[in-house]
């Protein structure tokens, strides 16, 4: 099964900055460490005000899924939802063969 690689980009809302930032580098910290199937997982600031990517890869479809059902992501997603100022977009990257 194919690499499932993507980036999802969000906005913060406005002051919620920096709590977004230690959710997150924690977050970016456990599932490095903790987690096996992981390709890739790294949050970047983007250049825009209160924009923010998340870029993510997985060997395959069974590895996104558990990581994305797994407790490290369970423990966080809600506090995360709470300081994104509406949804994020997902576009999902496909490797040049």
């Amino acid at each position: 099964m194919a690499r499932i690689t993507f980036i999802s980009r969000m906005t913060i809302k406005a002051g919620q900055e920096a709590n977004f930032e230690r959710i997150v580098k924690d977050l970016q910290k456990r599932v490095n460490a903790e987690e096996r199937g992981i390709v890739y997982f790294e949050f970047f600031k983007l250049r825009e005000p209160r924009r923010y990517a998340v870029l993510e890869s997985f060997p395959n479809e069974e590895a996104e899924h558990a990581h994305m059902n797994g407790s490290i992501l369970a423990q966080v997603i809600q506090p995360i939802v709470n300081c994104v100022d509406g949804t994020w977009e997902r576009e999902y990257l496909d490797a040049l063969t």
